[in-house]
């Protein structure tokens, strides 16, 4: 007979593995099934409006949304570039956002945030930014006869009139320095930086140049370089560019003067003049390799009987290097100098052709010919595009003016073609969006900027083929109240200058 243990000492009896009723202990979801790689590869596939809505999910998305490779590869394939565009002569600095970049971090965390990039970009296409006002200098004297000029190098923020210049950086720290006389011109040194200073050329009304060393960090430690007086030199100098140690300087007539700012004194190596060239104008310096600088200037152009168009040259500069071999038995003793021209081409919007042309060429000829202007309002180039800004025809003692303050005016984008042996400007397209007439323009990096005489600020993206506006038309505004305002803007901000104050547009928001 088997002896029966009891039900305490038996062991729990096993469940039976059953498919009815069974339940797992956690839904499958669509985060727990796909592994982090493969949900980011989905994700690269998404417009970045669908991007950012997926954020607002989950924690998950929200997680993997905001992941820097894949806002990378969506900048660039928004964008193209892999920087923030709009400065010239100064890289892109690494951003962070909110509130990280308010504060010093430290080396081996520095990145490029591309998201926050991919947002200051949207905001230029946009048009949307923060309007900041800025009234506390000392140049801001309300004094009309004195005009602003205005600088941005990388955090710093220069400005200057009459005697003074305003130095002032990103933590809202200030330094004054002042000058024997007024001041017509300054201009930032582009080159790559050798320390942590920059240089800073400034001319004088006395024929006067001083060449200031900026410490960015300790704005009371910038100091007065060297300072040099040059003769012979009549007319005012009303645009300026500087490549150490080359310093290129524009007169309100249109010569060219190049200084070897290399030791004191500074040396003028070469005055150009020009027949065909006429105010305003504008200059971009560049230094394609060590032993040659090069030069690219627009200007006006007159066409008979009474009309205008837009004209560029190129110059090619010798530099204190000596140049390459292949080189060397194409020049002469005089053009061999270091600072010197050895080359120069020309070009025009309107070419005139010459003996019989067919039907083509003269169809060609008068769309071109259809392109003059009454006059030029302003004139900019970056070295790859060239913008026209015409005049306003109305006659200032006509009625018509108050209404010609919001009229559409439109400008004209010009390309360079420099590389092959026949350089070229050809006319691209119109611009369009600007009401009134022009006040300033700025352009860099395939961007324009287009102040105008009622306020309205336009912003073309060259390279995209884009435009927006980011300030609109100002009511009852007088066209001389918005004449000789200083506008300047790098890839985060957009600032205008008068003697009233200083209003920056930024787009890093």
């Amino acid at each position: 007979m088997k002896h029966q243990l009891e039900d305490a000492l038996l062991p729990a009896p096993k469940r039976a593995h059953t498919l009815v009723g069974a339940r797992r202990s956690a839904p499958l979801t669509f985060e727990s099934a796909l592994y982090d790689e493969l949900i980011l590869a989905i994700l690269s596939y998404l417009h970045w409006t669908d991007l950012c809505a997926a954020q607002a999910t989950n924690r998950t998305l929200a997680r993997l949304a905001a992941d820097n490779e894949l806002w990378r590869a969506t900048f660039l394939r928004t964008f193209g570039l892999p920087r923030l565009r709009g400065v010239r002569g100064f890289p892109s600095r690494e951003i962070h956002p909110l509130p990280k970049r308010a504060r010093q971090l430290p080396l081996s965390d520095e990145r490029k945030d591309w998201k926050w990039m991919f947002r200051i970009s949207s905001n230029w296409r946009t048009g949307r930014c923060r309007t900041e006002h800025w009234n506390d200098s000392p140049i801001f004297t309300g004094d009309k006869q004195l005009p602003v000029q205005a600088i941005l190098a990388g955090s710093l923020t220069i400005t200057a009139s009459g005697n003074t210049i305003h130095l002032r950086d990103s933590t809202q720290c200030s330094h004054i320095m002042a000058c024997p006389s007024h001041i017509t011109a300054m201009c930032i040194d582009q080159s790559a930086p050798t320390s942590h200073t920059q240089r800073l050329a400034v001319f004088l009304v006395s024929g006067e140049i001083i060449i200031f060393s900026l410490d960015p960090h300790h704005l009371a430690l910038s100091t007065q370089q060297m300072s040099s007086t040059t003769g012979g030199q009549s007319q005012r100098i009303t645009q300026a560019v500087y490549h150490h140690p080359l310093l290129a300087a524009l007169s309100d007539d249109v010569s060219l003067s190049i200084y070897d700012v290399s030791s004191s004194p500074v040396v003028c190596t070469q005055t150009l003049t020009s027949f065909t060239s006429y105010p305003p104008a504008s200059m971009v310096l560049s230094a394609p390799n060590p032993s040659s600088y090069k030069l690219i200037m627009c200007y006006s152009m007159y066409v008979y009987p009474h009309h205008w168009t837009v004209g560029a040259t190129e110059l090619l500069i010798a530099g204190k290097e000596p140049p390459p071999l292949t080189r060397a038995s194409a020049l002469s003793t005089e053009d061999g100098q270091p600072f010197t021209t050895t080359s120069t081409r020309t070009m025009r919007s309107i070419t005139l052709p010459f003996g019989f042309i067919d039907k083509h060429s003269l169809a060609a000829f008068k769309e071109q010919w259809g392109r003059k202007v009454i006059g030029v309002a302003a004139t900019q180039t970056d070295g790859k595009w060239v913008v026209l800004a015409p005049q306003d025809p109305g006659d200032p003692g006509s009625s018509s003016v108050a209404s010609s303050m919001y009229s559409p005016t439109t400008l004209q984008l010009y390309r360079l073609s420099l590389s092959s042996v026949q350089p070229k400007l050809t006319f691209v397209r119109n611009l369009h969006g600007q009401n009134g007439p022009v006040s300033s323009m700025a352009l860099a990096d395939g961007r324009c900027v287009c102040l105008g005489a009622n306020g309205s600020i336009c912003v073309w993206d060259l390279e995209a083929g884009t435009g927006t506006t980011v300030a609109q038309p100002l009511k009852n505004v007088k066209e001389s109240s918005t004449s000789g305002h200083a506008l300047v803007f790098d890839e985060r901000r957009v600032i205008t200058a008068s003697s009233q104050g200083m209003i920056i547009r930024s787009f890093d928001v």
